[in-house]
């Protein structure tokens, strides 16, 4: 068994200066079309919903009942989270014997990590699956480490709440079945009646939205051939491979690389090889899949930890430090593509800007609720219709003053509008033939940015009603996308 040394409290600080920047610019830009829905979504508080289970839902509507329309508020839990995985990183780097320089190595190399600004910065079911796979991670890092089989109950529990955000951890757990069985050293766990204990807790934990989706007729799984669909190109997959290497960071590659080998080589951590099996194993089953680069972010911190504690035993203490410094500058360079450190109108012709569109994401939405306000008061609409939640959970966010509605995902469930209702402000729709009549266009949304968004130059129309009444269109109107 590893000596475990004590616990670097300093990492706490890494955490702490990772929370202040996170809130720093929380409030900047503005909300993410994802976290319009998600909010929308915790006013309609269910056991599931066509695009994930409730748990991201349930905790925008906590923060949205505390602090309504504060972006700060919402993002704050999203920063919380992400100090603990920085912690659960250090936690990873004790339990392979790393002292406090390996500790703080990890902790450095996790909180400055483009990912992990990323997915602080907005509240998404990607944070929370980040905390939720490296906390399974480190719990089975400790229960194979100290052979403490009565941890897999944790285990368990961990893994149901996270069933309760995101399927995808399903998959971590298969693939650490897999890494225990190529693993003789720790095989043993197979046969322990905790580890199947702890994998009962888990199915309870999941059973209601299971039950949800069953009576929904499984549309994850019809979204979920959506995004395979999507991102199984060989461009596509192309792509995933890069992503999977600068991710973390420029630099940064190589230390969670080497933290495989190590994991893989090294006979003080036999018992910890099936971490690594795990990332080899999700790693091509993306990659064959279509899954996306950011799926694996979950295994990062506990593989920066293994490459940390390896790479603190072989270097000097100065070289170490100039390595952390290289490590988070290069870092920091990336930043702009998960932070909105730079003026809107800079970001939205920068290079950035191209590398990801999340912040395009976060860009433009008072124009957006502006035109349909415009569109509402011009027409005495009585009901708003959208083309995507996006642009429904704006409207519903910032206000239009009458009832919205839109057949994406979530909202598609939460119509139609009651029959009757009309004229209607029709937004984002191509064409409205067969839907809709009597409508004229009043209006295209102007951004004020030159960006590549669905919302720049939407066309906002006002219609005198459905053809045929709304229960009659909306079956067409419903679409479930990525």
């Amino acid at each position: 068994m590893l000596a475990r040394p004590a616990f670097a409290r300093s990492t706490i600080g890494v955490a702490a200066a990772l929370v202040a920047l996170l809130l720093a610019v929380a409030p900047r830009y503005g909300p993410h079309r994802d976290e319009l829905y998600f909010v929308a979504a915790g006013r309609r508080l269910a056991w599931g919903y066509p695009d994930q289970p409730p748990l991201t839902p349930a905790i925008a509507s906590l923060v949205d009942t505390v602090a309504p329309g504060s972006l700060i508020a919402l993002r704050s839990v999203s920063a919380a989270a992400m100090a603990l995985v920085v912690v659960l990183a250090a936690l990873c780097a004790r339990e392979l014997g790393g002292a406090a320089p390996a500790q703080r190595l990890a902790a450095i190399v996790t909180a400055t990590s483009v990912l992990t600004m990323a997915i602080g910065h907005l509240l998404s079911t990607a944070t929370f699956d980040t905390l939720a796979w490296a906390v399974v991670l480190w719990l089975v890092l400790r229960t194979l480490v100290r052979d403490e089989p009565r941890t897999w109950l944790a285990v368990g529990v961990a893994a149901g709440v996270a069933l309760e955000n995101k399927t995808l951890v399903l998959g971590l757990l298969v693939a650490l079945v897999v890494g225990v069985g190529l693993t003789p050293a720790v095989r043993h766990h197979l046969r322990s009646p905790w580890a199947w204990a702890g994998a009962l807790i888990a199915l309870l934990l999941w059973v209601p939205n299971l039950v949800w989706q069953a009576g929904a007729g499984w549309p994850q799984l019809a979204l979920a051939g959506d995004i395979q669909d999507e991102y199984g190109a060989l461009g596509e997959r192309i792509a995933y491979v890069g992503l999977q290497l600068a991710q973390v960071s420029p630099l940064a590659a190589p230390l969670w690389i080497f933290g495989i080998v190590r994991l893989l080589r090294d006979d003080r951590w036999r018992a910890a090889r099936p971490i690594a099996w795990s990332y080899v194993v999700l790693a091509l089953a993306f990659l064959v899949v279509g899954g996306k680069a950011y799926y694996l972010g979950g295994l990062m911190p506990v593989l920066l930890a293994a490459g940390s504690v390896a790479l603190v035993e072989r270097w000097s203490e100065r070289r170490i430090t100039v390595a952390v410094v290289a490590l988070a500058l290069t870092a920091a360079v990336a930043w702009p593509i998960g932070l909105p450190l730079l003026p809107a109108s800079w970001w939205a012709s920068s290079p950035y800007a191209v590398a990801s569109d999340d912040q395009t994401n976060t860009i433009g939405w008072p124009a957006v609720v502006a035109s349909i306000r415009e569109a509402v008061d011009g027409s005495d609409a009585e009901v708003v219709l959208t083309w995507n939640y996006g642009e429904a959970g704006a409207a519903e966010w910032y206000g239009v003053d009458v009832p919205v509605f839109s057949g994406h995902n979530g909202f598609g469930r939460w119509g139609p509008p009651p029959e009757g209702a009309g004229p209607v402000v029709v937004v984002g729709f191509d064409d409205t033939s067969g839907l809709l009549e009597g409508c004229r266009e009043v209006d295209r949304v102007d951004l004020g940015f030159d960006i590549d968004s669905e919302e720049q130059d939407a066309s906002v129309q006002v219609c005198t009603g459905p053809v045929g009444g709304w229960a009659s269109v909306w079956p067409r109107v419903l679409r479930l996308s990525a």
